[in-house]
């Protein structure tokens, strides 16, 4: 068996080209073991966190905070935002979890829930004592997108309420208008092609008064990793606790990398090589796209429907040095998920399909 040389699973997934290179770098540097009280660490922080706001067009008013992964951000989010009452559209797997991260921290929580594959649709009703609205953008378990004119139209008609969105699988792809969120976070081990570890939260200054508000009245938002905390210790670019100096490093330098390639180029780029994959996808005698409305196919995590030719397809691409992803869940004999990030080049998809073509 070949050892696989492109990785198409939705996470972790295949590093960013120049990753390596610049791993080498930090350890000659002695990065790792640098402190985050440092000026040098401040450096740092400043060069992720500007890049991250010129590739993504994070406007100012909004602060971009560090964590220890995506997961964590679910709870933070519900602890600092969420008093009573949150909204959850649920299609999938991690748009579930997050509904039960509210659950779990004691919180009422309302779902929108389809099935999986499906988007949502029709007159969205929320309910008035909502304080918060959570969206999983792409739902890597099932390769659903949420269109961005769904956040626009929750915006017009509920403008009090805060949105947060989930883009842990979709970034940096999407363009979204920040003027109709409130808060977005990812982690690094999908599209920004890095090794997990390192959560990036996004949030407005709605999203800071809502939490020392909460504050102010005795009610619990965390510890020390509480919003006003990290946004206190963003402001000297540092964080309250270690943080994952390493991750912000390589996040700051392949950013970086991105900006000279450019995000329209990036956008281009995913959606070429989505559209290579879906059509033969939709020409093929046994295998077919999961997501069957073109309206809610995700461009960046393809899931595929190879039913009882999973075994097969697998060991082919695997012979060939390609990794698929596993179906997730329910899932997980039938289908196979292809990674769709700006690490992977348009050869890499274009040799993908040519395997599948071939099947």
């Amino acid at each position: 068996m070949i050892t696989p040389k492109i990785n198409f699973t939705p996470g972790p997934s295949q590093l960013y080209f120049t990753a390596e290179d610049h791993a080498k770098n930090a350890f000659r540097e002695g990065i790792p073991s640098l402190s985050h009280r440092s000026t040098k660490f401040e450096a740092i922080y400043r060069e992720a966190t500007d890049g991250l706001r010129e590739l993504l067009g994070i406007p100012a008013g909004f602060h971009v905070l560090f964590t220890g992964s995506a997961t964590e951000i679910w709870e933070r989010i519900i602890q600092n935002l969420v008093e009573r009452k949150s909204l959850h559209f649920v299609n999938g797997s991690f748009s579930k979890r997050f509904h039960e991260v509210a659950l779990q921290l004691n919180r009422t929580s309302d779902a929108i829930d389809v099935p999986p594959g499906q988007g949502f649709a029709g007159d969205i009703q929320v309910s008035k004592d909502t304080e918060l609205i959570a969206i999983t953008q792409n739902e890597t378990s099932t390769g659903v997108s949420v269109p961005l004119s769904i956040l626009k139209e929750l915006r017009t008609r509920y403008p009090e309420l805060l949105i947060a969105v989930d883009a842990v699988s979709s970034l940096p792809y999407p363009d979204f208008d920040y003027n109709v969120v409130d808060t977005v976070f990812f982690s690094v081990q999908k599209g920004f092609g890095l090794p997990a570890g390192l959560g990036v939260w996004i949030v407005n200054e709605r999203c800071l008064a809502k939490a020392n508000a909460m504050l102010n009245r005795n009610i619990s938002i965390g510890s020390y990793h509480n919003l006003p905390s990290l946004v206190q210790h963003e402001a000297k670019f540092q964080t309250p606790e270690t943080p994952n100096v390493l991750g912000i490093y390589l996040l700051g330098k392949v950013v970086g990398d991105m900006l000279r390639v450019g995000i329209h180029r990036i956008r281009k780029d995913t959606e070429y090589k989505a559209a290579l994959l879906y059509q033969e996808l939709n020409a093929h005698a046994l295998i077919n796209p999961f997501v069957k409305s073109p309206e809610w196919q995700s461009k960046t995590v393809i899931v595929a429907d190879t039913g009882a030719s999973t075994k097969a397809i697998t060991e082919r691409l695997l012979a060939r040095g390609l990794q698929p992803g596993d179906g997730y869940g329910a899932g997980k004999a039938t289908q196979l998920r292809f990674a769709n990030f700006p690490t992977h080049a348009r050869e890499h998809y274009e040799w993908l399909c040519d395997i599948i073509k071939s099947f």
